[in-house]
């Protein structure tokens, strides 16, 4: 018997008396409001499957961003009146959004670092950050293809299409696809064109 099942018999018994019903046992209220039908159980916990939707954009969480200001306040909280832990300094810089609460972000670095970020910081335009020491811009996405360019690592690169392993990146005037197991900034499944 749960807890609002006993709140609502003594209730039930009560005015039950008031209106000259006749007398019914608290007991048998209980009984019949163990009975009554109520909300299906959870499910059982299960690994989550569907991506979760952010409550103030429906946007999916996470999901990937960039910074648009060339300095941002990292808060410990969502507002202007939470310390500010540190400043990211990298106009560009790929970030992931892992949580929404008004106007504020809360979004973590390469490093899982982070904080919580004004959304106007923030910019939809997507880049990846190389991670590897040395990665190679290709001409195709194929690991034969010309290497048009090397990219040292914690280059910030702009995001084109995706496939299952290949990223089209533009760095300054180089362009090509880099294999996306070297970069942050975009999801390992995930598929643009």
């Amino acid at each position: 018997m749960t807890k609002n099942a006993a709140v609502l018999a003594a209730l039930a018994s009560v005015l039950a008396w008031g209106f000259g019903a006749p007398a019914v046992s608290a007991q048998e209220h209980v009984e019949s409001a163990a009975l009554a039908p109520q909300d299906p159980p959870d499910a059982p916990d299960e690994p989550d499957r569907a991506q979760a939707i952010g409550p103030e954009t429906n946007l999916p969480l996470p999901r990937f961003v960039s910074m648009k200001a060339r300095e941002s306040n990292v808060r410990r909280g969502p507002s202007l009146t939470h310390r500010i832990d540190w400043v990211f300094t990298r106009q560009d810089m790929p970030l992931e959004i892992v949580a929404e609460y008004g106007h504020w972000r809360r979004v973590l670095d390469q490093d899982g670092m982070g904080g919580w970020v004004h959304y106007s910081l923030l910019s939809g335009n997507r880049t990846v950050l190389v991670q590897d020491q040395m990665t190679e811009l290709r001409m195709r996405p194929d690991p034969q293809a010309k290497v048009v360019a090397r990219l040292e690592q914690n280059v910030v690169a702009r995001l084109g299409e995706c496939g299952a392993e290949w990223c089209y990146l533009r760095v300054g005037s180089h362009r090509g696809w880099a294999a996306k197991t070297g970069l942050w900034g975009v999801g390992t499944d995930e598929i643009r064109e």
